[in-house]
């Protein structure tokens, strides 16, 4: 602005002692209309020979200004971590109300082992999987990662100091692992669920991230070749900007290989196959999850940007309006959906279309406008619907609907960005989406090599998450040590697995 091009005169300018002043007269014009007190704009437009001395170079002005970008935007990934980490209570909180109460321990404590067990599984391997490099010189692998194991300096120049971004992406991992925790609920052995957790965010997950979020990734729409050129698959890559392919398809497909191999809960479905109700204890600790995980939202997608300073943080403001709108259309579709089919105002029902909203948009937050924005969200509680019933059919217990919610409707966010991408957004983000190549949404008249990529990211990762998951979830059944026993999960697994229910009930004795 005004101020910025007074500091490009002062480093430009040569300092002579008949130099009355900085400001040319179309400034002080300036400065005046802008409000300024007269005496403000003298002070500022002065110059002294103390003034005068402290002019600076252009190239050291320009050094300092990087500096301050840099320490905004690394303060703002932090910040946007912080955030998404304390989705882990929104998780804990909706895993907790979603369950019986004789069951609320035990779902908690996996909550918490997601982050504790995770964060050293990622630190041991999962970023080396996903960002390693063997050395400053080498170029990664397109499949994976190949060094910072343990964040130690290997056979690199220098140790490693991109502290923000290992905690930004750790936060990332402990949600995907929790997704999980959800559609597993009131029957999986603890031990089971710890082996999961260790290979998911040490393995299975990175190798994910690797593909689309790495430039070393085949898919990634950041892509470059070892000179460091552009080489993007069908010249555009795989779009998923916040992940809910890479975060939320990865958990939700996890979830539903894990649901389907331990079996549904005792009594989830008669002899006929009818599916038997079994509400959640506690509605009010559903609604606190569900506005905690919105507001970590607010980290998860805007913070996603990785940037704030100059034009990114009108990109910031805007993802924060489409991730809003989303939700909220996704809460309203599950109302109306809900209301028209059963005549119930569902509770349960609309928060659960308020997190398929967010689900849905995470992929393209930054490259829908907010109109679809809104569409993306409608469609995703329909998508939940649709996949929950289906679920049933197959007689698939999901307590939670993790994966409606995340698994169906992450794979929707995606398939939402091949249709609606806006072709200026788009360009803008990317850097390489021109008018003549007509990258962007199908639906809008794009060509469609964006949603052939969208869709074969969604098919790799499902391959890729239900092999390894599920190979693993099917080895711990043959062993016997996925699911609790009748009688543990009869008597509550708070009882027979952790000392004692999570409510005390007993009258006060003091």
């Amino acid at each position: 602005g005004l101020f910025a091009a007074l500091a490009r005169r002062v480093a430009t300018q040569i300092s002579t002692s008949t130099m009355s002043s900085w400001c040319t007269a179309d400034d002080t014009s300036a400065l005046s209309a802008s409000g300024l007190a007269q005496s403000a704009i003298d002070v500022l437009c002065k110059a002294t020979a103390e003034r005068r001395s402290l002019a600076v170079t252009a190239d050291e002005l320009g050094a300092a200004v990087g500096l301050i970008h840099g320490s905004q935007d690394i303060s703002y990934m932090l910040i946007s971590g912080f955030f998404v980490f304390f989705m882990q209570a929104g998780f804990a909180m909706l895993c907790a109300g979603s369950v019986r109460s004789k069951n609320v321990m035990n779902i908690l404590i996996k909550n918490v082992l997601d982050a504790c067990i995770g964060c050293i599984a990622y630190f041991c391997f999962g970023y080396a999987i996903s960002y390693g490099t063997k050395s400053s010189s080498s170029f990664s692998g397109e499949f994976a990662g190949e060094g910072w194991f343990f964040l130690a300096k290997g056979d690199h120049d220098a140790s490693f100091t991109t502290w923000h971004v290992f905690f930004f992406q750790w936060a990332f991992t402990a949600a995907a692992a929790t997704i999980t925790s959800g559609a597993m609920a009131e029957r999986t052995a603890f031990q089971a669920y710890i082996a999961y957790s260790i290979i998911l965010s040490g393995f299975v997950y990175p190798v994910v991230v690797h593909w689309i979020w790495d430039t070393a990734g085949w898919l990634c729409n950041w892509k470059t070749d070892k000179d460091g050129n552009s080489d993007l698959l069908n010249d555009v890559g795989m779009h998923d900007f916040a992940g809910s392919g890479v975060v939320h398809m990865t958990g939700g497909i996890a979830g539903l290989m894990g649901a389907a191999i331990v079996g549904p809960r005792t009594g989830r479905f008669d002899a006929s196959g009818r599916p038997m109700a079994m509400p959640g204890h506690n509605a009010a600790l559903v609604v606190l999850g569900t506005f905690i995980l919105w507001v970590g939202w607010y980290g998860f997608n805007p913070g996603s940007v990785l940037m704030i300073h100059g034009a990114n943080a009108v990109t910031v403001a805007r993802v924060c309006v489409t991730t809003t709108l989303a939700a909220a259309s996704g809460g309203i579709g599950a109302m109306i959906l809900n209301y028209s089919l059963y005549k119930v105002w569902d509770l349960v029902a609309v928060c659960n279309g308020c997190l398929a909203g967010l689900v849905s948009i995470t992929a393209g937050a930054c490259v829908l406008q907010p109109w679809a924005a809104i569409l993306a969200g409608f469609i995703g509680s329909g998508v939940l619907w649709g996949s929950s019933k289906l679920l049933l059919k197959l007689k698939i217990d999901d307590p939670l609907e993790a994966f409606p919610v995340h698994g169906a409707c992450g794979a929707w966010g995606v398939i939402a960005v091949g249709l609606f991408a806006d072709q200026e957004l788009l360009g803008d983000y990317m850097g390489n989406a021109k008018a003549d190549q007509k990258i962007y949404g199908a639906l809008l008249g794009g060509e469609p090599k964006l949603l052939g990529n969208q869709i074969l990211g969604i098919v790799v990762i499902t391959l890729w998450v239900g092999t390894t998951i599920g190979g693993l979830f099917f080895a711990l059944k043959m062993a016997g040590m996925l699911r609790a026993s009748a009688e543990e999960e009869a008597a509550g697994l708070d009882e027979s697995k952790h000392g004692g229910s999570a409510y005390n009930m007993e009258p006060s004795k003091v």
